[in-house]
């Protein structure tokens, strides 16, 4: 066998190798030629330490030019003793095994084939579950050969020695006396040296182990060691911190310093005591401070919050309760964080920078990025995102807020775009040649992909002269570099074929001998072996400049039909035959072919003569086929910013694929008002100096550019990793080639950070969520962060000081002060216009009132009328109104009812026309017959439902009951000056009908889809994080896991709809005046159009319509055909109706057997479990306590730990408690309070402000008027109320279904099941009560454990039976009698559609229906036949046995 040594090193070259490893003979070697990879196996003498073993393998795959190399040591079995327990840690903490730190007070012994390692017992418990027993053994296993047998023994601490005299388990060697910083070091630590220490005898001679690092000794804290200050009775902390990275459950005592990211806390069950938990992050670790104490000390932790910076003391130690690591502090000082500052006299002003709107790529807010910038004094900040604008709307309120102080910032609002060039010539260069010509086409094969680093390894071409083939040309060419694998495997082409090739230089002397002066060069994707030839071409010292053509171009202008245009999808597609693809000489060969027939067609068709008419004649590309390069749009002006909405509308309607593409054509149409910049890297400009094109080429792409893009070495070392470049000096010199474009063509070069996140330390963020998304090189994170005037200029520090200043500052400002300020979203507001509105309105509501009121109106009517009519009116929002009132009487015609949501119901002109159902005047009798009116306003009833039935004392008739005494001031404020929030609810049949009318209204260029913005949420942040620790074998606390979570959380992913929101641009704009527009999703099949921004951010300025589909008015429709009642005519105050909330009295059965205490079964918002232990507890009577419960199943902490207590406790009744927003109002009122104060009150307590605005003066003012001190206390809690309209509405609802429910059950289950039927299951129905039952209790007994589906699917079989008890019978579904979608009744019964089958879908339904009309099947085959249904649903129909008298086939039998 030969050595290592022997085989290797002339690849190692003058590398330090261990010796060890050198000697090692090579008992194995594999060359994977697919992963481009060798495996090398060894026998060595002695113990190689991993990290030589793993270093080796990086420096031989550098000598071998292959993308890995792996060394796997073999052991002879003897050699396997204590010695090799370190060498086994090391390996595993090499696969990412959780090791590190936990064996540093391991006492390790070996006899008999087993390795007992004595372990501190919380180590010992900790380490249990991790299967780390089982991986040891495993690993010794492929080292030796042998598969050993591993215990771990838990022991007492002070039976192992202290830590000072542990191991470091480390694959170095001893640690000079001079110290490096370690990589993973902090900023702001240094490495200290540590002192000489005693290790345990048995690692005393191993080669593997490393003096002990006293990680105590620390300095350059990143906080103002002056600021510490003890909190309440804690000491003062004179310790240095260690990194939180270090700590393990052994370290003992330790001072760390963190940032408070979390605080919770709770009090523990005997109200002594309380248990807190500060979460704090150091960015090299995080963790949990563990406090229990005596619920007296609490206010001293209380003035923590988090943001704070804190240095800590304390022991680390394992929590089994929280199953983590976690401190315990002894004692906790405040201190002052260094903050980080732009101290140069002249600021920078960065160009490029992404937020949380660059899906899945940056990870910091638009917000937090411009307070930053102006922090740090710098002018104006510019905003480009990738590919949207979407962040506009919180730049523009930050940098307003900001503006208030100092109005000379700005933002710079623009994009990074995705450009194609679909303007690109098929023929580039000056020629005067006839189209029949001489031609040479050719074909280049390279060792790889970059012209200025890579080179060519043959060359093919063949010669076309007179439309005809007339000579070949072939050659190899000495590349004086190893091919890669991978494009041996491609081309086919070794280092052995190439080996006696000629050089370079003669390679192209025999090429252009051949091309014997003709000087039109043919290929495809001409680009790139033109940048080959040209660049072998200037290094030969040698001055052709031939004409190129590309078919790549011609073939995407020419064949748009076709998906591709690589050379075999053209071949194929014109019926070239192909022999040897991927060889220079073939591919030439077929290329030629191609280029005739496309010349043929062009000649016949296009009529051209002349070899430069080929780019007349080919117009714009398929944008869709082109590659993309990125480039920067940054807004100028006002006119700016509507042409880059248009521009961003386009990209994401016209041009989308893949990405939304801004083809050159388009932004040249809508250039002004932009400023147009070269971006990146994968900008056009920068990837044409990568691809080595000629000088005269960047200067006609650098000409197009407003100005030119440069940034930090660190962001392209992506480059030198994918050995595209060999030095970091290429990358300067790439730089250096713009800098000298820009000077040549006087065009501004700027030095950008293309930032995105805004620390460095927040590049972990970015890289779990392109981990998620599939990236492979996420852990080489570019530093993409927001940096500093300094800092940028130390990036350029190769160029000269007056250079690097111009760029990095100078220029930046110049651009910046060429930018006037914009506001992405005008200011005002602006309604659609609708003619004669005011007048509209006014005598709509006029003529109801006074029809349901009398003429003249009572009193009381004519000024609630009059208010709001001139507070409508006088700002404008009577256009609102008419709008509202028109879909709703569109909708009313077509037969179907409109619910209303929100505070809409307050407005009584709403009432009256015809918007909202819910009347708001105070509690009131109405004579429908002579108009007699009697108003109760002194609170006594808190709705006109709940009012005595009583007889007109002018007439005698029985009066209607009505009103529910809501304030109009919750709806548009005090002064009635807040824009109003329409929102309706339309019936979910009915929806997209609504959605057209409005169309209709003001014109489909007008309205469109509110468009959403959906980030990532915590659960799926927790997925990513999880699976980027798993895949790379990290074990975190559980504190510093919510750490990367949270940092995760709230960055794009994707866009949507509203489900109902429309938005209205009134015709005298376009919707470019305001936003962009786009699909949703992205999605271009869909006919779908919405706002590019989050509907929220136009809320204010355009009108959004809220037309959403709901429930009720659906069910309201079938009951209304089913019974040929209306439903207005139902009683809202029937005594058996009302007993449904208490008890199942008015339904003759009782629910007791399946938990159920109350009859509110499918009553929407009344029948879940939640809001029906409300009502068990509650306990309402009447309409108005009904409100009360349907406010409080909507509030936050109004009912839990609020209005339950105070019911529970008997201090007040539900009738009593605060259930709705506007009844605090009411109630403050009736007590005498100020109605401004009262309105005030109602305002801060509904927002959840009241603990920090309800101030001491009102509260006095309230008990002064004798309101009660535990309604002060309710208001404290309250954190979000709900609007007592909205609770109207809903009630309303749920008592006309009632009495539905009541008087007419068969027509309710049955419209019930056909509007909510999803989760119904038909085949067990079939079965009867007692199967339905089982169910429910099998679903029951799930607890908590069971899911949304299957929680579901409980309420609608609690549903069926209590149908079932109450004696409705169900029909099976029947190929003859059964609806595709309604449960039909049949008698006394209800009758199952198709539909009923789970899986049976509303198609094959309707099919089924349809087919069953025209007579009797005559077997199975033949329902397939007629319906065309499929053998699934078939499959259905059998099990469910509606098939069982058919059967399979119609063919007769003729034989027995």
């Amino acid at each position: 066998m030969q050595r290592f040594n022997d085989v290797f090193r002339k690849y190692i070259g003058e590398k330090n190798i261990d010796q060890v490893l050198l000697d090692s003979e090579v008992s194995g070697l594999v060359i994977a030629t697919e992963d481009n990879a060798v495996h090398v196996t060894v026998s060595p003498a002695g113990l190689i330490p991993y990290a030589v073993i793993s270093e080796s393998q990086r420096i031989l795959a550098r000598g071998l030019s292959v993308r890995s190399v792996s060394i796997t040591a073999r052991y002879l079995p003897e050699m396997m003793n204590e010695d090799a327990f370190p060498l086994l840690i090391d390996y595993l903490k090499g696969a990412n095994e959780p090791v590190n730190g936990f064996f540093i007070r391991s006492e390790v012994s070996f006899a008999e084939n087993r390795f007992a390692v004595r372990l501190p017992e919380q180590i010992a418990c900790f380490l249990e579950p991790l299967s780390l027993t089982a991986k040891i053994a495993a690993q010794a296993e492929a080292l030796f050969g042998v598969r050993p047998q591993v215990s771990f023994i838990p022991v007492p601490d002070y039976e192992l020695k202290p830590v000072e005299q542990s191991v470091s388990f480390t694959a170095e060697e001893v640690i000079p006396e001079a110290l490096p910083i370690p990589e993973e070091a902090p900023p702001w630590e240094e490495a200290s040296i540590p002192p000489e220490e005693k290790v345990l005898d048995s690692a005393a001679s191993n080669p593997i182990t490393k003096k002990h690092i006293d990680k105590k000794e620390k300095a350059n804290v990143p906080y103002i060691e002056a600021t510490k200050k003890p909190i309440g009775s804690y000491r003062l902390i004179k310790g240095a911190p260690v990194p939180i990275s270090t700590l393990g459950v052994d370290s003992g005592s330790a001072v760390i310093w963190g940032d408070v990211f979390s605080m919770e806390s709770r009090v523990t069950r005997d109200k002594n005591h309380f248990i807190m938990s500060i979460s704090i992050t150091d960015y090299t670790g995080s963790i949990n401070l563990k406090i229990f104490d005596e619920i007296k000390n609490e206010p001293k932790l209380n003035t923590l919050k988090v943001g704070n910076t804190i240095l800590v003391q304390g022991d680390i130690s394992y929590d089994k309760y929280d199953r983590d690591m976690v401190m315990r502090p002894r004692n906790i000082n405040t201190v002052e964080k260094n903050i980080v500052t732009d101290d140069a006299p002249v600021k920078r002003v960065e160009l490029h920078l992404h937020t949380t709107m660059s899906a899945m790529d940056a990870v910091t807010p638009a917000e937090k990025l411009v307070r930053r910038a102006h922090d740090w004094g710098h002018p104006a900040i510019a905003i480009t995102d990738h590919g949207v604008v979407q962040a506009f709307p919180e730049v523009m309120k930050t940098v307003e807020e900001i503006r208030e102080k100092d109005p000379d910032f700005k933002a710079i609002y623009g994009v990074e775009g995705y450009f194609v060039n679909d303007m690109l010539p098929a023929v580039k260069g000056k020629t005067d040649a006839d189209i029949d010509g001489s031609y040479i086409v050719f074909d280049l094969e390279t060792t790889g992909l970059s012209a200025a680093t890579e080179r060519i390894i043959e060359i093919g071409a063949v010669k076309i002269e007179k439309g005809v083939v007339t000579e070949s040309f072939d050659i190899f060419v000495n590349p004086e570099k190893t091919i890669p694998l991978e494009i041996t495997r491609l081309t086919g082409i070794t280092n052995e074929m190439v080996a006696d090739a000629p050089f370079e230089q003669e390679a192209l002397e025999q090429f252009f001998r051949f091309c014997n002066g003709c000087d039109i060069f043919v290929a495809h994707n001409a680009d790139f072996d033109m940048s080959f030839l040209r660049a072998a071409i200037q290094r030969c010292g040698r001055e052709e400049d031939p004409v190129q053509i590309d078919t790549l171009v011609m073939g995407r202008a020419m064949y748009p039909e076709l998906k591709k245009h690589k050379l075999d999808f053209l071949a194929e597609h014109l019926g070239v035959e192909q022999k040897h693809h991927h060889r220079a000489d073939d591919d030439a060969r077929v290329l030629a072919e191609i280029f005739l027939k496309m010349l043929q067609t062009l000649t016949s068709e296009k009529y051209i003569t002349k070899v430069i008419e080929i780019n007349h004649s080919m117009g714009q590309q398929n944008s869709t086929k082109t590659h993309p390069y990125h480039i920067v749009l940054l807004v100028k002006n006002q006119v700016g910013l509507k042409n880059l909405y248009r521009i961003i509308s386009s990209s994401h309607l016209d041009y989308f694929y893949k990405k939304p593409r801004i083809p050159k054509s388009l932004l040249t149409k809508y250039r002004e008002g932009l400023i147009v910049g070269s971006a990146c890297e994968a900008g056009e400009l920068f990837k044409a100096i990568r691809d080595g094109k000629k000088w005269s080429e960047l200067c006609e792409i650098a000409s197009f550019y407003d100005y030119l893009e440069v940034q930090p070495i660190g962001n392209n070392l992506f480059m030198l990793r994918d050995g595209e470049v060999r030095s970091e000096k290429a990358l300067q010199d790439f730089n250096i080639t713009v800098l000298k474009l820009g000077k040549h063509l006087g065009i501004p070069v700027v030095a950008t950070g293309d930032v995105h996140f805004m620390d460095e330390r927040d590049g972990r963020f970015r890289e779990i969520l392109m981990a998620g998304s599939g990236f492979k090189d996420t852990d080489n994170q570019a530093p993409l962060y927001f940096r500093t005037t300094d800092q940028m200029l130390a990036e350029f520090n190769y160029l000269p000081e007056e250079t690097a200043k111009e760029i990095v500052i100078d220029n930046p400002r110049k651009i910046a002060e060429m930018v006037d300020y914009v506001r992405p979203i005008p200011k005002g507001t602006y309604p659609p216009n609708i003619p004669g509105s005011e007048e509209d309105l006014i005598r709509i509501t006029t003529t109801r009132a006074k029809e349901m009121y009398g003429d003249p109106l009572p009193e009381i009517v004519e000024k609630r009328l009059k208010r709001e009519l001139d507070s409508i009116t006088k700002h404008g929002f009577a256009v609102l109104y008419m709008i509202a009132q028109k879909l709703i009487y569109r909708s009313n015609e077509d037969g179907y009812q409109v619910g209303s949501r929100g505070s809409v119901g307050s407005s009584f002109v709403a009432t009256m026309a015809g918007i909202s159902e819910v009347n708001p005047l105070a509690p009131h009798y109405l004579c429908r017959k002579c108009k007699y009116s009697e108003f109760i306003t002194d609170g006594s009833y808190g709705s006109g439902f709940d009012l005595p039935h009583k007889n007109c004392p002018i007439c005698g008739e029985e009066m209607y009951q009505d009103g529910h005494e809501i304030p109009f001031e919750t709806f548009l404020g005090f002064d009635g000056d807040k824009e109003p929030d329409i929102d309706l609810n339309f019936a979910n049949e009915y929806q997209s009908r609504a959605h057209r009318y409005t169309e209709e209204l003001f014109g489909r260029d007008h309205v469109f889809k509110a468009g959403t913005i959906s980030t990532v949420k915590d659960k799926t942040a927790f997925g990513y994080v999880k699976h980027f620790l798993e895949e790379r074998g990290q074990t975190v606390t559980n504190a510093e896991e919510n750490r990367l979570i949270e940092g995760c959380t709230g960055i794009k992913r994707t866009t949507g709809q509203h489900p109902g929101g429309m938005v209205v641009v009134p015709n005298e704009y376009e919707v470019y005046d305001f936003c962009p527009v786009q699909h949703p999703a992205d999605d271009p099949n869909s006919d779908i159009i919405t706002t590019h921004f989050d509907f929220h951010s136009l809320h204010d300025t355009i009108l959004k319509l809220d037309e959403l589909g709901h429930v009720v008015p659906t069910l309201y429709k079938h009951l209304e055909d089913y019974t040929g009642l209306k439903i207005n005519d139902t009683p809202t105050n029937d005594p058996a109706v009302y007993t449904l909330f208490t008890s199942c009295e008015a339904l003759g059965i009782t629910l007791d057997d399946i938990g159920i205490t109350n009859g509110t079964l499918a009553l929407p918002e009344m029948g879940t479990p939640f809001v029906r232990g409300m009502l068990l507890e509650a306990k309402p009577k009447t309409f108005s306590d009904l409100l009360q419960i349907s406010g409080l199943s909507h509030g936050t902490d109004v009912w839990l730990g609020n209005a339950q207590d105070l019911i529970r406790n008997g201090t007040c009744t539900i009738s009593e408690v605060i259930g709705t927003r506007d009844s605090i109002m009411t109630y403050l009122l009736h007590h005498g309070l100020e109605p401004k104060l009262a309105f005030n009150i109602m305002e801060i307590t509904r927002k959840g402000k009241a603990p920090e605005k309800l101030t001491e003066e009102m509260k006095q003012d309230m008990l002064a008027h004798n309101v009660p001190q535990w309604y002060i206390d309710s208001c404290l809690k309250i954190k979000y109320m709900f609007p007592k309209a909205h609770a109207a509405a809903y009630v309303i609802a749920a008592v006309r279904l009632g009495w539905f429910k009541v008087y007419r059950p068969r027509e309710f289950y049955a419209v019930y099941f056909t509007s909510r039927g999803d989760d119904f299951d038909a085949n067990t129905a079939i079965l009867g009560p007692a199967a339905v039952k089982q169910k429910i209790l099998s679903l029951i007994a799930k607890g908590n454990e069971i899911s949304t589906k299957e929680g579901d699917q409980l309420e609608t079989l609690q549903v069926t039976y209590e149908m079932l008890l109450r004696g409705i019978e169900l029909l099976p579904v029947d190929l003859y009698q059964s609806d595709a979608t309604l449960y039909r009744l049949e008698g006394e019964k209800l009758r199952l559609p198709f539909t009923a089958l789970k899986g049976l879908g509303g198609a094959a339904a309707a099919a089924l229906a349809e087919a069953g009309k025209k007579g009797p099947y005559l077997s199975i085959d033949d329902i397939t036949a007629r319906s065309g249904v499929s053998k699934t649903v078939i499959d259905l129909l059998r099990e469910h046995g509606s098939l069982t008298s058919l059967p399979e086939s119609s063919q007769m039998s003729l034989f027995g």
